[in-house]
């Protein structure tokens, strides 16, 4: 009987490398080269203005959380800036993705908290202080704590309120005390007699 020869499978083309052929590749009619493409991408902090551009028209769910993983693992503030645009987007998908991508830039959030949190939008604000869980203690703190003074919307001062229940330290009970006397809302004085014991608890000295 004769021996019958394999059929040598073609073999599969080699992906792109080098920042050219994969911003290039940002273009392909198939997701999965879009999305190796713009995993890729990480790796050159010039490639910024390419991956801004495809999330502007990209259909594809995965090949966006690629882009807004690169543009996050640039851990600049060009970077942090594209992201922050797609936190107001009209899919909550995709909005949710740009949250998790802005809680891996740590710097990034410590320089921008300030400006979001006086962002004339609520739900900035009310994202800015989940943001700020990412930012060094103090930053936050110091950041909440002027909010504290003059933020009139109750979500937000609440949403403060249950981060510096985590991280605050003494200085801030003043700031409690002081927007517990401004803002008359069960819940968000219930909130602040919580974190003021926590944090009273926490910075107690050690039993002699």
């Amino acid at each position: 009987m004769p021996l019958v020869k394999k059929t040598l499978a073609d073999p599969k083309p080699p992906a792109p490398t080098g920042l050219p052929a994969l911003t290039a590749a940002l273009q392909s009619a198939k997701p999965e080269e879009r999305w190796e493409a713009a995993r890729q991408l990480a790796a050159f902090p010039e490639s910024l203005p390419a991956l801004a551009a495809l999330l502007e028209s990209e259909p594809d769910a995965r090949v966006r959380e690629a882009a807004l993983t690169s543009l996050a693992k640039s851990n600049s503030l060009a970077g942090f800036d594209i992201i922050l645009r797609y936190l107001c987007a009209d899919d909550a998908a995709l909005r949710t993705a740009a949250l998790d991508a802005l809680k891996l830039m740590p710097e990034p959030v410590a320089a921008r908290l300030d400006a979001l949190l006086a962002d004339p939008d609520t739900d900035i604000r009310v994202l800015a202080c989940d943001l700020a869980r990412v930012a060094p203690p103090a930053i936050s703190q110091k950041s909440l704590a002027a909010i504290l003074q003059t933020e009139p919307e109750v979500n937000v001062c609440a949403a403060a309120v249950d981060l510096l229940a985590e991280i605050g330290t003494r200085e801030i009970l003043p700031s409690l005390a002081a927007c517990a006397q401004r803002v008359f809302d069960p819940f968000l004085q219930f909130s602040i007699e919580m974190a003021t014991a926590q944090i009273k608890a926490r910075s107690a000295p050690p039993p002699a």
